[in-house]
């Protein structure tokens, strides 16, 4: 034990003098090393190479978003590794699925209570304490996101630097707020994806959270591209489709692929309108002038093109703000309805075509300042009564205005068709296809017939499938048989099952009467009635589409071949053409089983099919209430002179339905991203179109005496590229004299308050509560 003490006593004298020895050169190569280690870490972490974006220390240098004129003075708040970009210059930053943390720009977001009208003629702060803030509803936390933030102006430093002491404690507060909020919302939403929603909806509804009505398009099926309210950049066309031809892809694709990567909406990055923007406007200089139809008509300066008319519906891409003049000769109040059916004012319709072919028709007389359409001419000899009694004759069948109530005219010549088939109570939708404005669908819009302007080349007419009852072509010079029978298929497509196709003619070659033969036994529709009228020497060939899907397996050669069952058939907005037949619905739970009930019974009948009919009773009863109490009465229009309306956002026809017994006809207008419930409007006995309120609607100018939008504006919050627009494309089809009532949220309402003022429209009524509010304009003669 002893030596074993000695042992290690010795021991311990090595280790201590070793220690004397090298221990002060352990010391400096510690400090050494520990110096290069600062040094390293200092040159990572220091601000001229820092590459993350920072944690703001305050927010008192941001504004709110600054009007498109003044944009030049913007930078951006995150900073860049890359090279300074200019100020004008829109900067991105993507926040990546792995990152924990997402930074919000606070200066692109709304405020909750409209706080970007506190500077408003009307001197009324409405920004209120506590609500300055308001997200994007719905976060993906898995896929990859983008977030294009609003330009916004930068105060300078040096002159908030003595307010940022006392503003920064507040600022932070916020901050957190928002982050919750953000959190709380992201749970919420996040457990909506997916949801379905029957597309049904009313006015309380919309009333009380606009969260429903925004969201409603996701349980459709509908791609929803990402917008932005900057000028420069945003979501353009929506398409509600598959399988885009080439030529809709440009327009499309972008803002799809957008939508499937991010699997999101960007919503509520600004206000819709810019409060603080100026306008100054001017009249429009193309080729076609007063009649000007944007996306249908050339705007060539060169002015070699020999047609005015695109064959494919192509929309300009500079933003149409400009304004259509009148005509050259003056405009005149348009005739009252019904005089209005045997005459109009030449000078509202004149064009360069409508002066020779009016010399050459026997049904319109020029008469001084007005055209005349005689009750007892008409394109068939005989009298166009004595052509509908021929067809009752040849398929008894068919009885106008009860069993047959929505009927398609494929092309537009003296609408006396569709003007004595409305004395039946059958609503015909006119359809003008012609190109050079040889159509006259104008006319018919003038005379108080409902009409829209469209090509039909190789995209799908704007209808859902199976709606109309009854389509008719007299002469209308389409191809048939060509192109392998696509715009026979489409019309298959659009006919509802035992539907009528009436064709008529007076000349037809024995090559076409061969590919129609061979193209009708094709796609399986029987040929009820083929005879020749005596009296006006018309042949008449009268078709029926099948209604079950037995015959289609009978057919020798399956050419065409049945569509796909997971391919949409209600899916039309620019969609080509299908060399496809889609299969008739069997079960009763499907739409186009059954044959509608007659009218009048129909507009009140729903079917098994139509989900939710509560609520479309319900919705009907509501939009009744309010034009019979309200619009009828309340708003100081002169009904008498009120003849063409368009519902520029219906939903279940619920506002045309109240207006059944007013001597009014509706166009019903579902958006593209809305629910698809134009076939519940069709199945009532009305009629409507798809569209993209992005784009100019399929019409001549001062064409409606009333345009109706209830939430339009706020469904397309982020959407358009420049919604302003859509209120240039108002002024456009409106008629001087003309009416708008516009019901949305208050925030929405201040600001085009201002630009209809702009347009020399007269406000009639304004009305708000709790946020939400009506407004009543009418459009004058102004133009600038």
């Amino acid at each position: 034990m002893r030596k074993h003490n000695i042992a290690l006593t010795r021991f311990g004298r090595k280790v201590k003098g070793s220690y004397q020895s090298y221990g002060l050169g352990v010391k400096l190569a510690a400090v050494v090393i520990l110096g290069l280690c600062f040094v390293f870490i200092w040159s990572v972490f220091s601000p001229s190479s820092y590459s993350v974006a920072y944690q703001r220390d305050t927010f008192d240098d941001i504004r709110e978003p600054i009007s498109s004129a003044n944009r030049k003075k913007v930078t951006s708040l995150v900073p860049s590794t890359k090279k300074e970009q200019p100020h004008n210059k829109k900067l991105k930053h993507r926040s990546s699925s792995g990152e924990k943390k997402k930074r919000v720009d606070r200066s692109s977001l709304p405020s909750k209570s409209g706080g970007w009208h506190k500077n408003d003629k009307s001197g009324v702060d409405r920004k209120r304490k506590g609500e300055d803030l308001k997200l994007p509803k719905k976060v993906d936390k898995v896929k990859e996101q983008e977030l294009e933030g609003s330009e916004t102006d930068v105060l300078e430093k040096e002159n908030e630097e003595d307010k940022i002491g006392n503003d920064k404690q507040e600022e932070e507060k916020k901050v957190v707020e928002v982050k919750e909020n953000e959190k709380e919302k992201t749970e919420n939403n996040s457990k909506q994806e997916g949801e379905g929603v029957d597309g049904e909806e009313n006015e309380k509804e919309e009333i009380e959270s606009n969260k429903e009505e925004e969201g409603e398009g996701e349980g459709e099926g509908e791609a929803e591209g990402e917008g932005t309210v900057d000028g420069n950049e945003g979501n353009g066309e929506i398409a509600n489709t598959e399988e885009l031809d080439q030529e809709a892809a440009e327009k499309v694709e972008d803002e799809d692929e957008k939508a499937k990567d991010n699997g999101k909406k960007n919503k509520n990055l600004g206000p819709l309108f810019d409060p603080k923007a100026h306008y100054t406007w001017n009249l429009c200089s193309t080729r076609s002038k007063h009649n000007y139809i944007p996306c249908i008509d050339f705007e060539s300066a060169s002015g070699k093109l020999q047609n005015y008319r695109h064959h494919e519906r192509s929309c300009p891409k500079a933003p149409q703000m400009c304004l259509v003049p009148l005509p050259p000769g003056g405009y005149e109040t348009p005739v009252s309805w019904p005089e209005s059916k045997s005459k109009i004012h030449y000078k509202n319709v004149a064009h360069p075509k409508l002066e020779a072919y009016v010399k050459k028709g026997s049904w319109v007389v020029e008469s001084g300042d007005h055209l005349i359409f005689p009750t007892d001419q008409s394109i068939p000899k005989g009298g166009i009564q004595h052509y509908l009694d021929f067809i009752e004759e040849m398929v008894p069948d068919i009885e106008w205005g009860k069993n047959i109530r929505v009927v398609l005219d494929i092309g537009c010549e003296d609408s006396s068709f569709g003007a004595s088939l409305l004395e039946k109570d059958v609503l015909t939708l006119t359809l003008g296809l012609k190109d050079d404005l040889v159509d006259l669908a104008q006319v018919a819009l003038e005379r108080g017939f409902p009409a829209v302007v469209t090509p039909f080349g190789t995209r799908r007419l704007p209808f859902p499938s199976g709606v109309f009852d009854t389509i008719h072509c007299n002469d209308c010079h389409a191809s048939w048989h060509s192109n392998g029978g696509k715009h026979l298929i489409e019309m298959n497509r659009i006919l509802r099952p035992g539907g009528y196709f009436i064709l008529s003619s007076k000349h037809s070659s024995i090559e076409v009467e061969e590919g129609m033969s061979t193209l009708t036994a094709s796609i399986c529709w029987n040929i009820l009635a083929d005879k020749t009228d005596e009296i006006s020497d018309i042949r008449i060939k009268l078709y029926q589409k099948p209604q079950a899907n037995d015959i289609y397996q009978l057919r020798r050669k399956k050419v065409p071949p049945l569509c796909k069952a997971n391919e949409n058939p209600d899916a039309s907005w620019y969609v080509p053409i299908k060399s496809c037949l889609h299969t008739i619905p069997e079960s009763i739970e499907q739409r186009g089983t059954e044959w509608p009930e007659e009218w009048p019974k129909r507009l009140e009948t729903y079917p098994e099919w139509m989900n939710n009919r509560e609520k479309l009773i319900a919705d009907s009863e509501h939009w009744k209430a309010i034009v019979d109490h309200s619009y009828l009465v309340g708003l100081g229009i002169e009904w008498s002179q009120i003849r063409n309306v368009m519902d520029m956002k219906a939903i279940n026809g619920g506002f045309a339905a109240a207006l059944a017994q007013q001597k009014v006809w509706v166009m019903n207008v579902i958006p593209v991203h809305a629910p698809n419930t134009l076939p519940v409007i069709f199945e009532r006995g009305l009629i409507g179109v798809y569209h993209d309120w992005c784009e100019a609607f399929g019409t001549y100018p001062r064409s409606y005496d009333l345009l109706h939008a209830d939430h339009l504006f706020s469904r397309l919050k982020n959407r358009c590229k420049h919604p302003i627009v859509i209120v240039v494309e108002m002024d456009r089809i409106l008629r001087p004299g003309g009416w708008g009532i516009i019901r949305d949220k208050v925030e929405i309402l201040d600001p085009l308050e201002k630009i209809l003022r702009s347009l020399h429209w007269e406000i009639r009524m304004t009305f708000a509560k709790d946020k939400e509010g009506i407004l009543c304009a009418q459009k004058t003669m102004w133009r600038p």
